[in-house]
């Protein structure tokens, strides 16, 4: 029986994959500004494979853990929101002060997502050399993740630099809208960052994978229940939260917790958004016409939701001479070691590249 159902479950997963392959969205589809120093073509003359190594690796990631693609796309967020899309949520904090991973809001970011994009710096460092950098690959990484759990495919213009510095813990609780917040506070939290409602609504279908924390939202279910609540739902919540400091985890999208589709969408119709943060979507007089768009038409979801990412992913960005490509993602290379070594390698490669230039 068990194996009859693990059977059914890895068919289901490769027939999603297979589907989501088709839906592929160019850059030709968008015309969304791009932020001077990047490009769709970036890496092409330098390391033409990164793309190739960084889904090659992360399928077979998600071929054991599909939940680590809600983690990864979540770093995403969690390091562009606060101080750009720099990889400083990446620095571990051993120099400097403490990091933003102490902060609260990052406190539960999954440790495997810090890993995984080291795994893949290290498979694109050793091919192409230090070319490409760790905000990059944060990005790529979150892309992937969305399409190998059934998501749209998109183009994700590169060039970023890895920032120098890490942002404050008062900063990082600044720039991060808690899941307690209604979504007039979301709304022009994010507005000072250049996304409408529309490219709220979408980045918060995020939430159609990975699963949270009773933290998150155990205050809708004590000491009261959250009257927006559906009853039969909140009964769920609670039998696997059964006080207001239980540590345990429940999906965020009860209809489809691994794929990557607009179900999230139709919970919020039916009252079964997790966090207030959510489910105040479909309250607000501004959001809630675009939740029923997204519930009732999943391409048109998918459109809005890269729009917005490719928006998001350029936001204050480090290009040019500006930060460093570094040489191990959660150390800046100043405070590296092994960084001098690595730089010892590269110059003795690149005259290797020289010499035989020049036979």
């Amino acid at each position: 029986m068990a194996a009859s159902c693990s059977t059914s479950l890895f068919l289901v997963f490769s027939s999603l994959l297979i589907f989501s392959s088709l839906l592929y969205v160019s850059e030709a589809d968008y015309s969304a500004p791009i932020t001077k120093g990047l490009s769709w073509d970036y890496h092409h003359k330098t390391c033409h494979k990164v793309e190739k190594i960084v889904r090659k690796h992360l399928k077979k990631v998600f071929d054991k853990d599909i939940g680590q693609a809600a983690g990864l796309l979540r770093l995403h967020f969690h390091d562009c929101f606060v101080q750009g899309c720099d990889g400083s949520v990446l620095l571990d904090g051993s120099h400097g002060g403490p990091s933003e991973q102490t902060a609260p809001p990052n406190q539960s970011l999954r440790k495997e997502a810090f890993d995984i994009i080291e795994d893949l710096r290290n498979l694109v460092h050793r091919e192409c050399g230090r070319i490409v950098s760790c905000a990059d690959i944060v990005a790529l990484a979150a892309r992937d993740a969305v399409h190998l759990s059934g998501g749209p495919d998109y183009d994700v213009p590169l060039g970023r630099k890895d920032g120098l510095s890490f942002a404050t813990e008062n900063a990082t609780l600044a720039n991060l809208p808690a899941p307690t917040s209604n979504a007039t506070t979301i709304l022009s939290a994010l507005a000072v960052k250049n996304l409408t409602p529309t490219d709220v609504v979408a980045l918060s279908g995020g939430h159609t994978i990975g699963v949270s924390h009773c933290s998150s939202f155990a205050s809708r279910l004590y000491p009261t229940q959250d009257p927006t609540m559906e009853k039969t739902f909140a009964h769920g919540l609670k039998e696997v939260c059964p006080t207001n400091t239980t540590d345990a985890t429940t999906a965020m999208d009860i209809y489809s917790p691994i794929k990557f589709d607009n179900k999230y969408f139709v919970d919020l119709m039916n009252r079964q958004g997790l966090f207030t943060s959510d489910q105040d979507l479909y309250t607000h007089k501004v959001t809630k016409p675009i939740v029923e768009s997204f519930a009732h038409d999943e391409k048109l979801f998918f459109e809005a939701f890269v729009k917005a990412m490719i928006k998001m992913g350029q936001m204050e960005v480090l290009t040019g001479g500006k930060g460093e490509i570094r040489a191990h993602c959660s150390i800046r290379n100043p405070d590296n070691k092994a960084y001098f070594s690595y730089l010892v390698e590269e110059e003795d490669q690149s005259d290797l590249e020289t010499r035989a230039e020049l036979r």
